[in-house]
């Protein structure tokens, strides 16, 4: 009786898919692609214990909120640290995706970094079931960017992904639909901006927000040397004289603040070609190592990556949207499913 309900139920709901990502969640819909990307936040009034904004709207709150409203962000570290708020985002992004709907309970894949525990798991399991999915299935990030980007996961060959997001860098050894190597390490985007900050505060004594950090990262961040020099102004307070200044920042400037977080990923990526078993190193070798997650946007980063490894390195077609491409296409092929997720 429950699974013809669960057929009946699947006839009518939409299935998704969703990269639940420390910085921005994307949200695939069967049939229909991507249909929503936004940032990881909520804004909660902590007053009325209610939620007033998620998404984009709450993302423009942040560090502009009054007493009783926070800009929470609900994943720190690839990882839930605040299980009612993700609960709440999940629903949010779950009834857009079905147009306001709450009959409609969708079958979901979601991404979960490679290195959570089970207790971490079940946290995202049960947010996502709370929050109306019917059936919840996890797939490990590195995986769901390799499916994404296109590479042959089912062949008995290597294949290496280094997927770095908002929390977490992934780097993957990938062989018949199983990961053979897996490392997790807990710096991505978020750290860069953090980094940013901290540098812009410690050499020029200015205090900027996480809004302007990602900016600098964004537009003028660079992990390797070029001829370009670029430079951006940006406003923040001078903690000596305790008043908004303007400042202009270089990218000499900005490739020094990145070095800690940008050496993280290199050595990870070098721990990962060390642990590779020799038959699938020659196959990494020959194809090289491909990039993905919006982190690995960060300008030269390739040519780094090239220069300390020896080994070609390509950025997936739409590093952005490879891992929740990636479980779009496991909903649309079953036995792939079957393969790769952890079910609940």
């Amino acid at each position: 009786m429950l699974k013809a309900l669960n057929r009946v139920l699947g006839i009518f709901s939409n299935d998704l898919a969703i990269d639940l990502g420390t910085a921005n969640t994307l949200v695939y819909a069967k049939g229909r692609g991507i249909i929503s990307s936004e940032p990881s936040v909520v804004a909660v009034d902590t007053e009325k214990h209610r939620v007033r904004a998620v998404g984009k709207e709450a993302k423009s709150m942040l560090g502009r909120t009054p007493g009783s409203i926070q800009a929470v962000r609900p994943l720190r570290d690839g990882v839930i640290a605040d299980f009612e708020i993700a609960e709440a985002m999940l629903r949010y992004f779950i009834q857009k995706a079905h147009n306001r709907s709450t009959f409609l309970r969708p079958r979901i894949v979601i991404s979960v970094p490679s290195g959570i525990t089970e207790v971490e798991k079940r946290a995202v399991r049960e947010s996502a079931l709370s929050a109306s999915a019917r059936e919840v299935y996890l797939i490990e990030e590195p995986m769901a960017a390799a499916i994404g980007a296109g590479l042959p996961i089912t062949e008995p060959s290597g294949n290496m992904i280094i997927d770095i997001g908002g929390g977490t860098t992934e780097v993957a050894i990938i062989s018949l639909s199983g990961i053979v190597y897996a490392n997790s390490v807990r710096v991505g985007g978020d750290k860069m901006d953090d980094a940013i900050l901290n540098y812009v505060k410690r050499k020029y004594n200015l205090l900027i927000g996480e809004r302007t950090a990602e900016r600098i990262k964004i537009e003028i961040g660079s992990a390797y040397p070029s001829d370009e020099q670029r430079s951006l102004v940006v406003k923040g307070r001078d903690l000596v004289a305790g008043v908004p200044k303007t400042l202009e920042i270089h990218t000499e400037d900005v490739r020094e603040a990145l070095t800690e977080p940008v050496n993280a990923i290199v050595e990870a990526a070098k721990i990962a070609l060390e642990r590779t078993p020799p038959e699938l190193a020659a196959d990494i070798a020959d194809k090289g190592i491909v990039l993905s997650g919006g982190g690995s946007m960060l300008q030269n980063l390739d040519i780094l990556l090239r220069e300390e490894t020896g080994l070609p390195i390509m950025l997936a077609e739409d590093p952005f949207t490879a891992v929740v491409m990636g479980c779009g296409r496991c909903l649309d092929e079953v036995d792939l499913l079957r393969d790769v997720t952890d079910k609940a």
